[in-house]
């Protein structure tokens, strides 16, 4: 099970996170998000000193496509993530434009009708799903959806779990036998304050979870 800490904008916390040696580690590029890490010196340094087997993350937010691929650049990304309604074709798009650059697409789940839109993505357009809870607001709420609902996905993209999963949720989560099941997404119930994570509760849960 792979592990994405998502939302940090410190460079101090971002050292100490890195130190705990998860897979992924995700930046937050959508303005309006408390996590929005932005053009920050600090942060744009600190990204350039993480190892190289952890991989950095962009989250965007119905950004354009020239925007996205700019930061890429900037902040040396090895990922994409797409949180909005970004369309298959622009997925597809952005992928082809992007060498070496891995997509995952966010999908907002309430019901088993909003897995059904994972088929409208293939890989041409994303090498990964995250499924997180569906809210009116863009970008992650603290809060779970079913996850029953995820014995319904039956396609071909392995997927990442998000919303509002905390260190309560450890047997749980090891419960989940989906062959797809790729990796965890943590995020809010382990801060302090928005985009500074606690350090003992993120360690406790790495711990728990080997």
């Amino acid at each position: 099970m792979k592990l994405k800490i998502c939302g940090l904008k410190h460079s101090e916390n971002i050292s100490e996170i890195a130190a705990l040696q998860p897979d992924y580690i995700g930046f937050i590029f959508y303005e309006k998000s408390p996590r929005f890490c932005g053009d920050n010196v600090e942060t744009l340094r600190a990204t350039s000193l993480l190892p190289k087997h952890i991989k950095k993350i962009g989250v965007f937010v119905d950004e354009t496509a020239e925007k996205i691929l700019a930061t890429v650049q900037k902040y040396g990304l090895d990922f994409v993530q797409l949180h909005g309604v970004e369309t298959p074709d622009f997925c597809r798009s952005l992928k082809q434009n992007m060498k070496n650059i891995q997509l995952i697409k966010a999908v907002n789940i309430a019901n088993i009708s909003d897995i059904e839109k994972t088929k409208n993505y293939n890989s041409d357009c994303c090498d990964y799903f995250l499924f997180d809870t569906k809210t009116h607001l863009p970008g992650g709420s603290g809060k779970k959806f079913e996850w029953w609902t995820l014995d319904w996905y039956d396609g071909e993209i392995p997927f990442f779990l998000s919303g509002g999963i905390s260190i309560n949720d450890v047997a749980k989560l090891k419960e989940i036998q989906h062959p797809l099941f790729y990796g965890i997404d943590i995020n809010s119930k382990f801060e302090i304050e928005p985009g500074l994570k606690d350090l003992t509760l993120v360690k406790n849960f790495i711990e728990q979870l080997k």
